[in-house]
């Protein structure tokens, strides 16, 4: 029989960089009575760029406390907001106890990434248990640190394991949005054409990629001769792409549809109706296609840790459901070239989505839930 948690126990802070399996996690835990929670994380999605972030206007969404948190990096590239960077990382850690002496919370659940570093050092001084997830198939920087100071380090592949203590490692999967596989019909069906032509659903991730954007618009007359577009651009590209559209002809434009970013609540449909999708190679977009067994074209991040989107990448490539095309090699004319290639014989790689579904764990977010109860019932 499960132990009565008290309210100061069932109060969480959730912190790090990415928000997918986040969201997930937050949504079991609502479905496991009141929970307290608070997820601490970024105001701004770019340093130096007055541009929300996407957890700060999703999380408040989901009933859950948003808190912004001013982190600082060690930057792999220098830029104007570097030596600014630098001087938050002090900071933070003064932040981050002041705030957890605020909340005091019973458990920390650390999904990785800069923003998480400090909170989690803190955390340890403070004596607060913590938990961290590792979503890709190699560990973080700030994981392979937050691990040493964490009870349990959760992983969504076995590949992980080699990256951390054995005995605090658990298989728990990466957690997978519900959304994608119970969804309604899209507000976005009655925002572009109905025609029999192939759907194609194009996007960098929450924040956009400006190359992908760039290749797209190079060609994006030609595609929508043969296909329908669904294109994720990211806030920064907006309006730059709005303009552009403005001189295809309607009868093309009809075929378009241009966000910033797609909600919870219509990722599902445009997944699961897309023929193709195009796409960056982040850990929880690789888990959301293999998971739906969905045929893609993937562009890794170049200069992500330890290439770790490539690697992501080619666990799709090995089960035959996905084509990397490098980003260096990311113009209009490639990428066309490789979305009539991987259309011409979608059949097959759709042939291989039972394989690809067999690589993900869907009960993850239950799994994580479960340890973070086992925790604080000790």
């Amino acid at each position: 029989m499960m132990k009565t948690l008290s309210t100061r126990t069932k109060r969480i802070v959730i912190t790090g960089g990415h928000l997918t399996p986040a969201q997930a996690v937050i949504e079991e835990l609502k479905k496991r009575g009141e929970w307290e929670i608070y997820y601490l994380g970024r105001k701004y999605s770019l340093e130096g760029q007055m541009i929300p972030s996407i957890e700060s206007e999703v999380i408040p969404k989901l009933g859950v406390k948003f808190i912004p948190f001013p982190a600082g990096r060690f930057q792999r590239r220098f830029s104007s907001s570097t030596f600014l960077s630098l001087l938050r990382i002090p900071f933070a850690f003064v932040y981050s106890l002041a705030l957890l002496l605020k909340i005091r919370p019973g458990v920390i659940l650390s999904f990785g990434g800069y923003v998480s570093l400090p909170i989690v050092v803190t955390g340890w001084f403070l004596r607060i248990p913590i938990l961290t997830h590792e979503q890709t198939v190699v560990s973080g920087l700030a994981n392979q640190i937050n691990a040493h100071f964490a009870q349990k380090v959760f992983i969504s592949f076995p590949e992980s394991l080699k990256h951390f203590s054995r005995n605090k490692v658990i298989l728990t999967g990466n957690p997978i949005r519900k959304e994608i596989f119970t969804y309604r019909i899209s507000h976005i069906t009655y925002h572009i054409s109905q025609e029999k032509l192939p759907l194609l659903y194009i996007t960098g991730g929450n924040q956009g990629a400006q190359v992908i954007n760039q290749a797209v618009v190079a060609v994006l007359s030609e595609l929508l001769q043969k296909y329908r577009i669904i294109h994720q651009c990211g806030k920064l590209d907006f309006n730059h792409i709005t303009y552009h559209i403005s001189h295809i002809t309607s009868r093309l434009r009809n075929r378009y549809f241009l966000t910033d970013y797609v909600d919870s609540k219509d990722i599902g449909w445009v997944l699961n109706q897309a023929d193709l999708i195009v796409s960056r190679a982040g850990a929880n977009i690789v888990s959301e296609l293999a998971a739906l067994g969905k045929p893609a074209i993937l562009i890794p991040l170049p200069w992500a840790y330890k290439d770790e989107q490539i690697k992501n990448a080619q666990m799709l490539v090995g089960v035959g459901t996905a084509v990397i095309l490098s980003q260096t090699k990311c113009n209009g004319k490639n990428l066309k070239d490789a979305i009539d290639e991987m259309m011409d014989n979608i059949e097959d790689f759709k042939a291989n989505a039972s394989k690809a579904k067999k690589i993900i764990i869907k009960d993850a977010d239950q799994k994580i839930v479960d340890q973070i109860f086992n925790l604080l019932e000790r």
